[in-house]
């Protein structure tokens, strides 16, 4: 047991580990990985022991994002014993520093006013990078009468704040939504920047980015190490749940050709952008289900980088992929449990390799390389 960093732990719902040894922390999330997937005993690796590797970096500190609720005049995280409970925080110490700046900055201009008592602003989500890109947005209650008020109060407060981009964003509160797709910027833009091993990459403020730069630069850094072992510059790369499309153009140059797919489509405008923003010529960048997989044309000689949320791949999506018979499948689990259901289907494949990549200190939550091989 080691003493926790944070004045909130136990009452804040954010973290559950901080009173365990890092060390700890780390051999608990690979001995979870190796239960959940059975590796042992596993039938994709028949009286194989796989080494688990585990990759991690900062204890504290490391978090780019922070959803901060707004309610009753604080700002805060939820309860642990009581979700519609706030505690207020003033500082995060599992957050970057420039974050715990930013929270400051607000905390200071909006602790007197009284619209932070009202109805109106309900979450504030600061984001940062490593290239020095930041940005503040106030999500507003769309239903609210005194819109026009704090809209005229963000205002104010961006010519004062040192974010480089600041946004109000319009969602029910019935929703319990942080972002939407009806938001404008008030100062800045709307996208952030940051880099990969040696590619730029624009992510809308309002979309999903790995919360972890410095692990999610390793991680990256590790799937480009496996392909790299195997024979792919004749080959074609298929990027699944591909977001702003990191996988692909990290990889493309390993490739004779590369197709990103994701279904939101915002996403995929901001990946054609990357594709240009670091010279990519042999990929496309696809609005798709990858449930829908049969509508793109996909050559022979196929491998697969899947990234799919917590829920998993659906179950059209893992039939076509045992179709296609990629020769590799790279999947990118931040759910070992599902992954280890959705492995199961692939019974033509056998598990290669398999590392824990530690995104989220100090919680339960771990992040899974997993490369599957199709057998001989």
């Amino acid at each position: 047991m080691t003493l926790p960093l944070c004045p909130y732990f136990n009452r804040c719902g954010g973290c559950t580990a901080q009173n365990i040894e890092y060390k700890q922390q780390l051999n608990n999330k690979k001995q979870w990985l190796i239960k959940a997937l059975d590796l042992s005993h596993s039938e994709h690796s028949p009286g194989i022991s796989l080494e688990v590797q585990v990759f991690s970096d900062q204890e504290y500190h490391y978090r780019n994002r922070m959803d901060f609720i707004v309610k009753n005049g604080k700002i805060g995280l939820r309860s642990r014993d009581n979700a519609s409970e706030l505690i207020d925080v003033e500082e995060c110490p599992i957050a970057e520093n420039r974050i715990n700046e930013l929270l400051t900055e607000v905390r200071d201009f909006f602790k007197k006013k009284e619209l932070l008592r009202q109805d109106i602003i309900y979450y504030i989500v600061i984001r940062t990078t490593s290239l020095n890109d930041s940005s503040l947005s106030f999500t507003l209650n769309e239903e609210s009468r005194k819109i026009k008020e704090a809209q005229d109060l963000i205002r104010e407060f961006s010519a004062t704040t040192s974010a480089k981009n600041v946004l109000i964003t319009y969602t029910n509160p019935e929703n319990d939504d942080s972002i939407s797709t009806d938001f404008f910027a008030v100062k800045g833009e709307e996208n952030l920047k940051e880099k990969y091993l040696d590619k730029t990459f624009f992510f809308s403020v309002q979309g999903f980015f790995q919360n972890n730069t410095l692990v999610a630069q390793k991680m990256h850094a590790y799937v480009r190490q496996l392909l790299q072992k195997h024979p792919t510059h004749s080959a074609y790369l298929l990027d699944l749940y591909a977001g702003v499309g990191t996988f692909g153009i990290i990889n493309a140059n390993l490739f004779k050709e590369v197709t990103i797919i994701e279904s939101f489509a915002p996403c995929i405008e901001t990946a054609k952008l990357n594709l240009e923003e670091n010279g990519i010529k042999n990929a496309q960048a696809l609005v798709l289900d990858a449930k829908n997989l049969r509508k793109v044309k996909l050559r022979s000689s196929l491998y697969v980088i899947t990234d799919p949320p917590r829920s998993g791949m659906d179950e059209k999506t893992i039939q076509q992929l045992k179709e296609l018979r990629p020769e590799v499948i790279v999947y990118v689990s931040c759910n070992h449990q599902q992954l280890a259901k959705d492995v199961l289907k692939f019974k033509d494949y056998e598990i290669k390799s398999v590392a824990v990549f530690d995104l989220f200190p100090q919680t339960s939550h771990l992040e899974t390389v997993l490369e599957l091989v199709k057998k001989k």
